[in-house]
């Protein structure tokens, strides 16, 4: 068994005893206990009552977080002719057609958002089983397949945060960056937890939020209690 580090061992024993606390009360834990060399991510685990595998309980939408996600985002779009100008004013970092479809298939992606316009879909469909599993696939659910382009670069640049339940019904997210003030992460944690319980599918049953987890990226998780996520 791996030795822990010091600094592993000092944050388990900040958080030990330390669950249902308040949205406030995580983010100053885990602010504080944050050491890595680099700007942690905050990440967010939405544990629901719903089981994807069924359409009706699919819970999947897109939230653009009050005080953004603190993370640079590479946007690659599917445009011809003018939209394709439109993209690339914008500040898309890739724009292409068939010649970003064949970058794709070598294996070769360099972003973390893909948008395409309507007419660019019967081209983008070929590569389903490449986005689709690292949830790249455009979507006019979530304003991905749109001919709104700019606007939809705009979003994505600007701490938009697309959400989707994985198998056991779990979403994950990054909501901001450790070096974020405590008052703008829980003001995102909030905005994030009230998109998803907005999303609440026609299919689910029961009780919908089960559990709300929070963590930096090298830390341990706490538990959030659900009042104070939801304000109910």
């Amino acid at each position: 068994m791996a030795k822990l580090g010091k600094r592993t061992v000092k944050a388990q024993a900040a958080f030990e005893g330390k669950t249902g606390v308040t949205i406030e009360d995580a983010v100053k834990l885990i602010k504080g206990a944050a050491s890595a060399k680099f700007d942690e991510t905050l990440e967010i685990a939405m544990n629901l009552g719903v089981d994807p595998r069924h359409a009706d309980q699919m819970v999947r939408g897109v939230v653009t977080l009050p005080n953004g996600t603190g993370k640079t985002v590479r946007v690659a779009v599917f445009a011809r002719g003018l939209k394709a100008d439109e993209a690339k004013a914008a500040g898309a970092d890739i724009v292409g057609a068939e010649d970003l479809m064949e970058t794709i298939q070598s294996g070769k992606i360099e972003f973390d958002r893909c948008i395409a316009t309507p007419d660019m879909m019967p081209l983008v469909g070929r590569l389903g089983k490449i986005l689709g599993p690292r949830n790249l696939m455009p979507n006019p659910k979530v304003g991905t397949v749109t001919m709104d382009v700019k606007g939809a670069v705009d979003a994505a640049k600007g701490g938009e945060v697309q959400f989707k339940a994985e198998k056991a019904g779990v979403i994950h997210a990054g909501v901001g960056k450790v070096s974020f003030s405590e008052a703008n992460l829980a003001e995102n944690i909030r905005a994030f937890v009230d998109a998803v319980s907005k999303a609440r599918p026609s299919g689910a049953k029961g009780a919908y939020l089960k559990k709300i987890s929070l963590a930096s990226t090298m830390g341990p998780g706490v538990s959030v209690d659900l009042t104070s996520a939801t304000g109910n």
